[in-house]
């Protein structure tokens, strides 16, 4: 990725950074005469990192997105994409409890994933074995997903753009991988329903996410080698593996909570509020 920004791409980074802090909606930058490449998706990427941490945020690690091919043809985007998570943003449960504002969110979407934490910083070309190597931990966790396009219509390069859709991260108390002989079986067969004011909403499998979350963070570090080197996944760092069901619209008020099939891992119960 180039390291010469130019003009266009500023311009979508502050439009962007802005439409953040005032929850609003803006135009796709696709629909404009030039449209919006994915290499050009990631410069703005990286430029909204600049910002970001100019303002005094301080990344965490990343999201990754659409691995679930389940929900590909809902939103027209037909593999991952990533971004960072922030500070500001992402907050480690030592229960599984929590209770969420939804102010400041555009649109917001809930998704129960599986995320994990490096020991090491991992590098492309891995067996799942040596990746598995690198982490420290896997928890349970909900990302809150929202978007700056109306009516979550949007191209991979505009979401990709558009913070990855990241909004929140709450993250349940988080389990060692060491000695976890068969995590990437176990997290692929993982039965997750999901529960909106005790009425179960949707129930999904591990192996909608590329086959698996260790497959799908596989995939993920040699992509971003690939498609976007600039960014360095780092040891503490943590990553949230994408959405095990569909992605679903949240209400100030309503309590969600999921049941799992894995007992090693914590349910997450959320109570939204403004």
């Amino acid at each position: 990725m180039s390291l010469i920004v130019s003009s266009r791409v500023q311009r979508l980074a502050l439009e962007l950074l802005a439409a953040l802090d005032s929850v609003r909606c803006i135009a796709l930058p696709s629909s404009a005469a030039a449209g919006l490449s994915m290499p050009e998706a990631f410069a703005v990427g990286a430029e909204l990192r600049r910002l970001r941490v100019q303002r005094g945020e301080r990344a965490l690690g990343w999201k990754i997105g659409f691995t679930n091919r389940r929900i590909w043809p809902r939103y027209g985007v037909y593999g991952p994409i990533w971004g960072p998570v922030w500070d500001s943003t992402t907050l480690l449960l030592d229960s599984g409890h929590a209770e969420l504002s939804l102010t400041g969110l555009s649109q917001p979407r809930l998704e129960p994933e599986i995320v994990f934490g490096f020991a090491r910083a991992p590098r492309a070309g891995m067996s799942l074995a040596e990746l598995q190597a690198c982490l420290e931990w896997v928890a349970h966790g909900f990302e809150v997903v929202h978007t700056h396009f109306a009516g979550w219509k949007f191209g991979a390069a505009d979401c990709l753009a558009d913070f990855a859709l990241h909004g929140r991260l709450r993250v349940g108390p988080r389990v060692p991988v060491q000695g976890w002989h068969t995590l990437a079986e176990d997290l692929a067969a993982l039965r997750v329903q999901l529960h909106c004011d005790g009425v179960r909403k949707d129930e999904g499998q591990g192996s909608n996410v590329l086959d698996g979350p260790l497959q799908a963070l596989r995939i993920w570090v040699d992509a971003m080698a690939e498609q976007s080197p600039s960014w360095q996944v780092q040891a503490g760092e943590l990553v949230t593996t994408g959405t095990i069901t569909d992605a679903w619209p949240m209400a100030a008020g309503e309590h969600w909570h999921t049941v799992l099939s894995e007992p090693r891992l914590t349910p997450l119960s959320l109570q939204l509020v403004r």
